[in-house]
């Protein structure tokens, strides 16, 4: 099973949106949201999901954006979706910047009681540890039963302790200060071919995203469409497609243009195998001069690497 990881970003939830509506995930992929703020596009996104009939996990007690610590957002969420089975429920095993680690072990363990309150069984929870300092609390919650999923870093620390339904999560996109700064092509992930033999039952990343949470943008000085893509011995890797003129802020539309091009290109010589609803989109793109604009690019290249990660899986791990 794969488990991509998002932040509930606006292009983000768009990107799942449009995959479960289409029935481009597949079976094998279970995106998790870490929500932001409710939003509209928030609801209809997770509406698809259970209308589709597509698992989707929903952390409970985000670490980041507006909905940082508010406890009355488990009863919020279970009100309009707890009662669905393709709503995950979900907890993070972390804290904010601001929190003391004794504020967020408190609101950690009422988070947990407020969930398995609502008659959740511990089963049927998806864990998220990515700090150390949290094992005592899921060791004293999850002595007798652990929870369906676990996803944690290849600690050997929180791996001793997480020994059951553990899912490997990674941080395997290399980000840089700046797009100019990308190389063309580099690795970017394996663990689809070895999470098995290293004991866990999935894999789990944060796209071409990235871990940091950062909610603001701006106008770049050089555009990159980042496609992740199949090598020869079914590793991932990621193409970094960048612009050229990239002097100044000045035409973004053009910049788009010249990496869209280069994608073409690339595609055009031999990489057909890679193909996606959202790759076609990109070539219509390059083909028909057209500008989506930059939340629309990361939203393609999102939707790009699950359906093709997603249809690895559902094939048996054969392209």
């Amino acid at each position: 099973m794969y488990f991509p990881y998002f932040r509930g970003r606006q292009y983000e939830l768009l990107a799942l949106k449009e995959l479960a509506a289409d029935d481009l995930l597949g079976k094998s992929v279970i995106p998790i949201i870490e929500p932001i703020k409710l939003t509209t596009t928030f609801a209809t996104t997770l509406k698809v999901f259970i209308d589709n009939q597509q698992p989707i996990a929903l952390i409970y007690n985000p670490s980041v954006g507006e909905l940082i610590s508010k406890l009355d957002l488990v009863e919020t969420l279970f009100t309009h979706f707890g009662n669905s089975s393709c709503v995950i429920p979900s907890v993070l095993f972390d804290k904010n910047a601001k929190d003391t680690l004794q504020t967020a072990t408190d609101i950690l363990q009422k988070t947990l009681d407020a969930v398995l309150s609502k008659g959740i069984s511990t089963e049927n929870l998806l864990t998220i540890i990515h700090n150390r300092d949290f094992l005592d609390v899921y060791s004293e919650n999850f002595r007798m039963t652990p929870p369906k999923y676990t996803l944690c870093p290849d600690e050997r620390q929180i791996i001793r302790k997480v020994n059951q339904n553990k899912v490997l999560c990674a941080d395997r996109f290399i980000k840089q200060v700046r797009n100019a700064d990308y190389p063309e092509d580099e690795f970017f992930s394996d663990d689809h071919l070895f999470f098995q033999d290293d004991g866990y039952i999935g894999f789990g990343d944060y796209s071409i995203v990235g871990k940091d949470y950062v909610d603001k943008g701006g106008l770049p000085y050089a555009v990159a469409i980042h496609v992740i893509y199949f090598s020869d011995d079914d590793t991932l890797r990621v193409r970094h497609f960048i612009s050229d003129s990239n002097v100044d802020r000045s035409d973004v539309a053009g910049k788009y243009h010249e990496a869209v091009t280069k994608l073409a290109n690339w595609y055009h010589t031999g990489q057909q195998q890679q193909q996606t609803a959202a790759l076609l989109l990109f070539l219509d793109h390059a083909e028909k001069g057209y500008y989506p604009g930059l939340p629309t690019i990361k939203k393609l290249s999102m939707m790009h690497h699950l359906e093709l990660v997603g249809k690895y899986l559902d094939n048996g791990g054969r392209r």
